[in-house]
């Protein structure tokens, strides 16, 4: 591969301390915890003291925002031969998250194989298969036989970063089959790759099917790559299982977050201003949500100044009542994003969490009678604060695993913002049914 503009490293520019000999014997993954340890002037300073595919390798293994402030900071030939050096994937990734004239900068660079299959992975949607298929494959006519498969990927398979599985093709390039490299070196001499795959059961994706959904298939086929395909069943190339692992990472990331209501894709590393601009809106929705709970509150002043222990109690009501709705909330939205979305089976779901709410309420609620007897010797007292707290728990636990199926069926992130519709509805229930049941008992 080569570039418009070369780059050669001058001694001068060695990093103090750090030589690059040490550096070039770490796997990727952790030189790049190292890259990132260093400032952005020592990052360039040691990025140009490496071999361009350690240089690439280890690029490809930083955090997004590390790695394109990196890019952005080298010299433009240097930083041209980088993505050139990388995975397909991981330069799209990269290039992806450039600012235009960037990109153009650097694709100019780019020799024109390459840049053209850059383009094209551009064009892809970043969040469907297609966004994040690797196109270094190998490709295999159907008509060859075994021993003409495997001279061939002696000759190719340098350049192929995955040589999991060979991908078989007809004429006009529609995927046919696909052979393990061990199904194929086991395959009797002479044998023909079509009649190997005769009774495949093949399966594929098409490059626009959700990222998060060829990940289910993966994972459900235990496959180490799934191959996508266009509407003609044309390969395009493949997703492989270290992809998987990445989507399902982000997307555990972006639910955890995306339920408190923080910015998805939000790191520490952010625009503080963007993280202003992602958060703000949900926490003016607190605010508005927080005010029903004190309006309820207000409603029952009079109780409340009546019997001054029913201060005490409703926090402890609220608190348990959360925190069993943010367990059922946990685990539907982790059930969301580790299978498909089967609606009958979801809401199944919904009625086992009040199974559970429903034991953990009696057992949470007896425990919290026998202590407010213990401590007031008042046995209505006890009674209708386990009473309130049991519903309100049991109110949790529907809440906690409704809300995101309740998204889901309305088109939105199961996880967004779900933990404070949640905290709205078992604090002004909470508050509702305790002080409610207080005034009908205690003070009538």
């Amino acid at each position: 591969m080569s570039v418009k503009e070369e780059y050669t490293p001058r001694p001068e520019e060695e990093l103090d301390g750090m030589a690059a000999v040490d550096f070039e014997s770490q796997h990727p993954a952790d030189a790049a915890e190292t890259i990132e340890g260093l400032d952005i002037a020592d990052q360039v300073k040691f990025i140009k003291q490496l071999p361009i595919k350690d240089a690439a390798e280890s690029i490809a293994e930083m955090d997004d925002l590390d790695q394109k402030a990196l890019i952005s900071s080298l010299n433009r030939g240097l930083a041209a031969r980088i993505v050139e050096e990388m995975a397909p994937d991981d330069a799209t990734d990269l290039l992806d998250g450039l600012s235009d004239d960037l990109q153009k900068a650097l694709l100019s660079r780019v020799a024109a194989e390459d840049r053209a299959e850059l383009k094209t992975l551009l064009t892809f949607d970043p969040d469907t298969a297609g966004g994040v298929m690797n196109t270094e494959v190998v490709i295999l006519d159907q008509d060859l036989s075994a021993d003409e498969a495997v001279a061939k990927i002696r000759e190719e398979v340098e350049d192929k970063e995955i040589p999991y599985y060979a991908y078989l093709v007809d004429k006009k390039d529609r995927l046919v089959g696909v052979l393990s490299l061990r199904d194929l070196l086991l395959a009797r001499r002479g044998a023909q790759l079509k009649d190997l795959v005769k009774t495949q059961n093949l399966i594929s994706v098409g490059y626009n099917v959700d990222k998060e959904e060829v990940a289910h298939l993966i994972a459900h086929y235990n496959f180490l790559a799934l191959p996508v395909v266009d509407f003609g069943n044309r390969l395009l190339g493949v997703v492989t299982v270290d992809d998987v692992i990445d989507i399902i990472h982000e997307e555990a990331s972006e639910d955890m977050q995306a339920m408190v209501g923080a910015g998805a894709d939000e790191t520490t590393d952010s625009p503080w201003l963007y993280s202003v601009r992602m958060r703000l809106p949900w926490l003016i929705l607190n605010v508005v949500f927080s005010a029903i709970s004190a309006w309820v509150v207000h409603l029952f002043e009079g109780n409340i100044a009546q019997m001054a222990v029913l201060a005490v109690l409703m926090p402890v009501v609220a608190n348990q009542a959360g925190n069993t709705g943010q367990q059922a909330l946990a685990v539907m939205i982790r059930q969301l994003a580790m299978e498909r979305f089967d609606r009958k089976r979801a809401w199944i779901a919904v009625v086992r969490e009040l199974r559970v709410g429903f034991m953990n309420g009696v057992i949470i609620s007896g425990l919290v009678f026998c202590v407010v007897f213990a401590a007031t010797h008042r046995l209505l007292l006890a009674s209708v604060m386990a009473s309130a707290l049991w519903l309100d728990m049991l109110l949790g636990a529907l809440a906690g695993s409704s809300i995101p199926l309740l998204l889901k069926e309305l088109g939105r992130d199961p996880a967004q913002a779900s933990s404070i519709f949640l905290t709205t509805i078992t604090d002004s229930m909470g508050f509702f049914i305790l002080l409610g049941l207080a005034g009908l008992v205690l003070l009538h």
